[in-house]
């Protein structure tokens, strides 16, 4: 009647719950105690309402003091609600995660459907223009084979930038694969030592960007002659560790470790450096993983 919604308390589960489990729970006591002092309440409420119509506020006082023994008592603690607070943001996060690769899934089929078709198409055009018209003045030529590298070039950007979207080669044969890939288009030269095994398609997509980027940087700012790239699943969580033999001073708020981070936290993992000057960089993340 009053329009009160009152979260329902978490209850552990465990063996037992059925029979003695539920007197022992602290909740059980608490429910039982409203209801004993709901009657007291509920009756004076209902006594003054009757017979005393001229004061409704009283009356009104022992509902709210009814209210409030609901809420104390039939919902969640202080402690369960900043639980259950947190479990929501935690779901949240991963929807967003979720929505995120999803929507970068649906970009780059969009442009290996539409915009990439388009400019192989063209570049095949141009292509064998520029055979047909070799015969052709010195100007027209230049233009035609100008026009043609331009559409060759603009495809292999675009390929490059589906790729970074989300690689063929993630979804099509794994992590590993993925990694490896990674390790060969490296200007350092890496070693790679990674579990063959798949994992959920969010951590699969976080892990291989931050090995991209963290690779990036050792061929950007390390000045390393050598890198070490691993990842295993241990303890249900994935781990990752790049390490080079660089010139370290890495700082974690520089050089996008601080997107790594953020990427890895929002899988509800973290990430630890380790990068003293003229000892190298270490680099590693722990991400959960429930399969």
């Amino acid at each position: 009647m009053l329009g009160t919604e009152i979260p329902v308390p978490v209850r552990a589960a465990g063996p037992g719950r059925w029979l003695a489990g539920p007197w022992l729970d602290g909740r059980t006591w608490c429910q039982l105690g409203y209801h004993v002092l709901a009657v007291v309440t509920g009756f004076a409420g209902a006594l003054l309402a009757v017979l005393f119509p001229v004061l409704p506020g009283l009356a009104g006082r022992f509902t709210q003091a009814d209210e409030g023994l609901a809420r104390a008592l039939l919902g969640p603690s202080r402690g369960e609600a900043l639980a259950l607070r947190v479990e929501s943001l935690a779901r949240s996060r991963a929807d967003l995660v979720a929505a995120a690769d999803a929507e970068r899934r649906r970009i780059e089929r969009d442009l290996h459907d539409g915009a990439q078709q388009r400019l192989v198409s063209l570049a095949m055009n141009l292509g064998m223009a520029r055979e047909r018209f070799d015969g052709e003045s010195e100007p027209v030529r230049l233009a035609i084979a100008a026009a043609h590298d331009e559409a060759v070039l603009a495809l292999t950007e675009l390929r490059e930038f589906i790729r970074g979207l989300h690689p063929a080669v993630l979804a099509d044969h794994g992590l590993a694969a993925a990694v490896r890939t990674l390790a060969e288009r490296s200007p350092v030269p890496v070693d790679v030592k990674a579990d063959d095994a798949r994992f959920p398609g969010e951590v699969e997509t976080a892990v291989y960007f931050i090995v991209a980027e963290a690779l990036a940087n050792v061929a950007k700012h390390a000045h390393a002659s050598k890198a070490r790239v691993e990842v295993q699943r241990l303890n249900g969580e994935v781990i990752v560790d790049v390490s080079d033999d660089g010139i370290g001073g890495a700082d974690v708020d520089g050089s996008g470790l601080r997107g790594l981070a953020d990427r890895a936290g929002a899988l509800d993992g973290r990430l630890v450096l380790a990068s003293p000057p003229g000892a190298g960089t270490h680099l590693h993340v722990e991400i959960p993983c429930a399969s």
